[in-house]
């Protein structure tokens, strides 16, 4: 459990990876038009605004991938949870359901995979002596 737990972090981590490049450098082609079903003029109006949120979702990869490298549950909590709050707010704001599927359901499963799969603290296992 503790390498599938690791893989969907790391599937994330890519998926935020994917989302910067979408939006800080494909946002006025082609594919970002497509992507985000936007004309050409409403693309160069809000490139800056496009570029700006890719470079967060850049911090989010980073962040997610540190966890991974230090193997540090405080930080895969915390950015897991930035990406799963992220999600919500972007299905609330855009009244879409695609951004809840393919940002905080993927998260949301990282983590609890994650959780499931971690080693109790030492002298919590199994055992309730001294309660």
């Amino acid at each position: 459990m503790h390498i599938l737990g690791m893989l969907l972090v790391a599937l994330v981590a890519l998926e935020h990876l994917w989302f910067l490049v979408l939006e800080m450098f494909l946002y006025q082609r082609p594919t970002g038009l497509e992507t985000f079903h936007i004309s050409q003029h409403a693309a160069d109006t809000c490139a800056v605004l496009a570029k700006n949120q890719g470079l967060y979702n850049g911090f989010l990869a980073a962040g997610l991938a540190t966890a991974l490298l230090t193997r540090s549950s405080l930080m895969r909590r915390f950015h897991l949870a930035c990406v799963i709050v992220a999600g919500i707010y972007g299905t609330m704001s855009l009244g879409s359901t695609t951004v809840m599927l393919f940002q905080s359901l993927p998260a949301l499963v990282a983590l609890i995979v994650t959780e499931i799969g971690r080693p109790a603290p030492a002298g919590q296992a199994g055992s309730s002596e001294g309660k």
